[in-house]
Order: C-alpha cells, then sequence, then structure tokens
C-alpha cells in the first residue's frame, strides 16, 4: 500500500497558490497598459486633497469667529449665553485632533463632523440673535465679517461637495473589481474613506426665542 506523506499533501496546494499569485500578477502586469494599476493612488492623492480644502475652509471659519464674538459683545453684552456658546463650540471644534488617518476612522471622522456641526447651529444662533440690535446691524466691521463668514460658509458648502464627490471615487474603486485586486496586491494600506452625512434636523428652521 502507497503511503502518502504530509509533504506531498501540502505540494499541490503551495502549486495552486502559486499559480494563483502568477496570475495576480499576469493581470495587474496587463493592466499597466491601460493605467489603472495607477488608478487607486490617483484617486486616494485627489480624495485627500479634496479633504485638506474642507479642514482649510473650516479653519478659516474658526478665524473670523474671535473677531465676530467681540464685535458683537461691543453691542449686546447682554447676550453673554450665546457668546459663550459659540466660543465654547469653536474650542470644541479645534480640539478636536484631525490627520490624515481621520478621513478612513470612522468614530474620528465622525466626532470631527459633530464638532463643526456643533459650532455652525452656534453661530446660526448668534447671527438670529444679531436681528435685536439694529446698531449692530448696520455696524461697518459687523457687516464685513458677516460677508465673509457667508462667503466661508459657501465655500465650506464646496468643499465638502467635491470631497464627497471625491471620496464615492475613490471607495468605488477600492471595493470593486479590477481597483479591488489592484489595491489589494499593490495596495495593502489603501482603506475606504468617511463621507460627511447630513446634519440632524439640518432641514429645519431653528427655534428662537425672544
Amino acid at each position: 500500500m502507497m503511503t502518502v506523506t504530509a509533504g506531498a499533501v501540502r505540494q499541490p496546494f503551495a502549486a495552486a497558490r502559486l499559480l494563483g499569485l502568477l496570475s495576480m500578477m499576469l493581470l495587474v502586469t496587463g493592466l499597466c497598459g491601460c493605467g489603472a494599476i495607477n488608478r487607486v493612488p490617483t484617486l486616494e492623492e485627489r480624495a485627500k486633497s479634496a479633504w485638506s480644502e474642507v479642514q482649510n475652509q473650516y479653519q478659516r471659519r474658526a478665524d473670523l469667529i474671535p473677531n465676530l464674538v467681540q464685535t458683537v459683545k461691543g453691542h449686546a453684552q447682554q447676550e453673554k449665553d450665546v457668546l459663550v456658546g459659540v466660543t465654547e463650540a469653536r474650542a470644541k471644534a479645534s480640539s478636536v485632533k484631525v490627520d490624515a488617518s481621520t478621513v478612513s476612522d470612522p468614530q474620528t471622522f465622525k466626532e470631527f463632523q459633530a464638532a463643526q456641526d456643533r459650532l455652525s447651529g452656534a453661530l446660526g444662533r448668534l447671527l438670529v440673535t444679531v436681528e435685536r440690535y439694529p446698531e449692530l446691524k448696520s455696524n461697518q466691521n459687523f457687516l464685513a465679517l458677516q460677508s465673509q463668514l457667508e462667503g466661508t460658509e459657501n465655500r465650506i458648502a464646496v468643499a465638502r461637495r467635491d470631497y464627497i464627490n471625491a471620496v464615492q471615487a475613490y471607495n468605488t474603486e477600492v471595493r470593486t473589481i479590477p481597483g479591488r485586486w489592484i489595491a489589494a496586491f499593490l495596495y495593502p494600506d489603501a482603506k475606504p474613506m468617511e463621507t460627511f452625512t447630513a446634519t440632524p434636523n439640518a432641514d429645519r428652521p431653528p427655534s428662537v426665542k425672544f
């Protein structure tokens, strides 16, 4: 009777694995000619660039807030709670640590978005409060700051839209074939990125009590 050793059993499996690797290499080599091999890192860099622009616009907004708060305080010191709310929301948003890994870390990304959404809400309440003070609404410094803030909010919306589109393209590439194969073989560190979600109750106007 012929005896089959463990080594003899493993050999076919090793050969099959080697054949699989060679097949993958041939596939990747074949894709090189059409540029598909570079698509994953290209889309990844595009998404990271869009993310940097999102951060840039949020920072621009954060830089405007201290002057805005001081201007409002000079005309409406009694609105202490609203002013404190904006200052605290800005501090919280600035304290969330953000780096390149944020876009692929669901929890950190969620914290970042939540902090920025809270700051947006606080700013909205501040600007609604200003309606009570005609002299402040006509103050040139306030009008300039308000205009800059509105422009920044528009830039934030555009930056977020561009980021969402860039991430959608990248995530689709690393989750579908052949991009999924290429990423697994050549870019094992490539991970799907997180994207923004709609702010809860964003479709409802703020409740203001006079």
